[in-house]
């Protein structure tokens, strides 16, 4: 493997700041700060830049299998190295949906086949495969995804009994998608009868409200309170929902935690007059009052990582009258522009964004030996520009649908070096390998 020496850089890890080196060597980290002479294969000089880990990105659709005119397992993994995301957990609404055991290891045999990123994948939950979800194996699946919502069609879990089995005897992390189907569809109808086919996009986040919202989320917290399960739930995207999470403990020993995700930071309700339907998704993008909360709980960690939700779809699909345009925004390239542009305006420091979008994954999901700069851990390194400008567009996006809500916006600060379990694979906006990624472990008892 390459031995990588990444030279004269600040190192931003666990809370500080400090300049030095960071050697790298049999796809570990062995060595971390000061000046570091040593012989090695590739020598990248990080003067006047950021070294930081690998983030890892906990909620993304990549869409294979089935789904490909949309993305892909390669395609999306590139979006996510150019952004600086290394480690992915993609999510089982595919077609075929991941809900049996064999359908599960598919999609880790083709990630082992083409995957830029490391990788793990949700077991999914219905009504009536618990059989397959209890044979889940905990060290090398990252969770159970459960969606309590109307957004994923055939993986709807909405039978009670089944929510209480999956709460009492999960193996591991179950992970939701909360917005209560009723609510949903009372105001789908209400809005249906009033516009018909020619409902406003900006009518989203009232049909997929706050009060579906809490209603849901409320009861898996209920639910993993009753039956002392390890809940994470996923874009939380109100501040309603907020007073259900504690930040009273350290996030290793919280058996309750919650992500937000870039577009619920970035984006409010007022953005569907320019946007469209390009930024709708599930759960909603909300009144500012909202987004507002969100970053507050992101800061004060009743919110306790950011994630992506990363779900292409094609511009074609996108452009189809609210009823029929599908829910989801490609974000994987772009999210931690988006963070550094909260930095440069002041909200938030180098030292958070590594905390929330490395670390705290990490932690969250007890990943192994990776969302640290540590010696010893996988070399998974992200080399940062803060001050290079650049504009989206069409020609420098990795995503196969080829279109972002961030086209013609021009951001300050951009990935230069991405290495990937010890692997450079991206540098200056080239690929240097077809595939790097690791199949992520995790620890738990």
């Amino acid at each position: 493997m390459q031995r990588i020496l990444i030279k004269n850089g600040t190192i931003i890890n666990r809370g500080w700041q400090k300049s030095g080196d960071v050697l790298i060597e049999n796809g570990r980290i062995a060595q971390v700060g000061g000046v570091i002479d040593a012989v090695v294969d590739k020598e990248i000089d990080a003067t006047g830049k950021w070294i930081i880990p690998g983030i890892i990105d906990d909620q993304v659709h990549f869409r294979e299998p089935g789904l490909t005119h949309k993305a892909e397992l390669k395609t999306e993994s590139r979006a996510a190295v150019a952004g600086g995301v290394t480690t992915y957990m993609e999510m089982p609404n595919t077609k075929p949906n991941a809900l049996t055991q064999e359908l599960l290891q598919d999609k880790y045999d083709r990630a082992a086949e083409v995957s830029m990123a490391n990788y793990s994948f949700f077991m999914g939950a219905s009504n009536d495969n618990i059989e397959e979800v209890l044979k889940t194996n905990t060290e090398n699946v990252c969770g159970i995804k459960v969606f309590m919502g109307s957004s994923t069609g055939n993986m709807l879990v909405d039978n009670a009994q089944t929510l209480e089995n999956i709460f009492s005897n999960a193996p591991m992390l179950v992970a939701t998608h909360c917005e209560d189907e009723a609510t949903i569809t009372a105001n789908f109808e209400a809005a249906k009868a009033k516009y018909g086919d020619n409902i406003p996009v900006e009518l989203h986040p009232e049909i997929r409200n706050v009060e579906g919202c809490l209603i849901s989320s409320s009861l898996a917290v209920d639910l993993a309170k009753k039956h002392d399960s390890r809940l994470h739930i996923l874009h939380i995207s109100t501040a309603d929902e907020l007073a259900l999470f504690d930040n009273s403990i350290p996030l290793k020993e919280k058996k309750i935690t919650a992500e937000v995700c870039v577009h619920h930071l970035y984006f409010n309700a007022d953005d569907y007059a320019q946007f469209g339907t390009g930024i709708k998704c599930n759960p909603a993008i909300k009144a500012a009052s909202h987004q507002k909360a969100l970053f507050e709980a992101l800061l004060d960690n009743r919110l306790d990582i950011i994630a992506t939700d990363h779900a292409p779809h094609t511009w074609e699909e996108k452009q189809n009258l609210y009823t029929s345009a599908p829910s989801g925004v490609p974000l994987v390239q772009h999210t931690l522009n988006v963070m550094l542009e909260f930095y440069q305006a002041g909200m938030i420091s180098p030292e958070r964004i590594v905390e929330k979008m490395c670390h705290a994954p990490a932690e969250c999901f007890n990943v192994r030996e990776r969302g640290f700069l540590d010696e010893g851990y996988w070399a998974d390194v992200v080399v940062v520009d803060p001050g290079q400008e650049w504009e989206v567009s069409k020609e420098n996006l990795e995503y196969k649908c080829n279109w972002s809500p961030f086209e013609g916006h021009k951001f300050r600060g951009r990935v230069t070096e991405t290495i990937v379990s010890g692997t450079l694979v991206y540098q200056n906006g080239l690929f240097l390998q077809e595939r790097a990624g690791h199949r992520v472990l995790f620890d738990r008892a």
